[in-house]
């Protein structure tokens, strides 16, 4: 696949995005109400450690770009986020806890909100090949894999996976909390995609272009593989 501009590289990550999550087994079953109570307390406590380790994500991206402001400022924003820009009570893991314990409040957490909980192959496995991607990226790579691998996405799938919780048939026994989702999909992701994309779009050449691409489906196609291993795993929990 040949790219000539930014836009080209944009559109065909979109296009992984629709085919391979979007329209994927996970996100179309949760939109159409088809979850078990317990199909969705089991997301919440998977999801919980793949939320709860997106902050060594970034950590680890910084590591990897260049040691120059306009590189690493848009990933600690992203990061600062992460830390409720400095206000305890807008941690992003006390925000998350807020939809867990409404999802799973047969399970304890302690002090730091963490479920006492098995974790599955597919949720760890998700987070281990990001960091592990990181580890050998080049500074380009990885500011792909987090612009196009993640933030270019995740608002619109935060969304959905909100709007797909808020059915009715999961919010008969208890309401369940989506502040998380809505504050992600409305606020946040957004603008931690154009921080990234700012550093992006400067590299124009037909290469840097490959470069881009491959390091953003390469993620892209983690996450698929992240929702459909939950998927795989909560059908057992019907």
């Amino acid at each position: 696949m040949l790219f000539t501009d930014y836009q080209q590289v944009e559109q065909a990550i979109w296009e992984i995005v629709e085919k391979e999550i979007i329209q994927g087994e996970f996100m179309q079953s949760l939109l159409a109400g088809e979850w078990t109570p317990e199909q969705v307390s089991e997301f919440a406590l998977q999801y919980s450690y793949y939320s709860r380790n997106f902050p060594r994500v970034l950590g680890a991206a910084v590591a990897a770009v260049m040691p120059e402001d306009d590189w690493w400022v848009p990933l600690v924003d992203n990061l600062w986020d992460e830390g409720g820009r400095g206000n305890p009570k807008a941690y992003h893991s006390k925000l998350y806890h807020s939809f867990l314990i409404t999802a799973a409040p047969h399970v304890s957490t302690n002090e730091k909100y963490v479920p006492d909980y098995p974790v599955s192959p597919a949720t760890v496995g998700a987070v281990d090949t990001f960091i592990s991607f990181l580890r050998s990226a080049t500074p380009l790579e990885a500011m792909a894999s987090i612009g196009l691998g993640s933030e270019l996405f995740a608002g619109k799938v935060m969304g959905l996976i909100g709007e797909g919780l808020s059915h009715d048939r999961y919010n008969q026994d208890r309401k369940l909390n989506l502040t998380f989702w809505k504050v992600h999909a409305d606020h946040h992701e957004p603008r931690h995609y154009q921080l990234c994309k700012d550093v992006l779009v400067r590299f124009t050449s037909q290469e840097d272009l490959q470069t881009i691409y491959r390091a953003g489906a390469y993620i892209t196609r983690s996450e698929a593989r992240f929702y459909q291993g939950l998927m795989d795993r909560m059908k057992s929990f019907v």
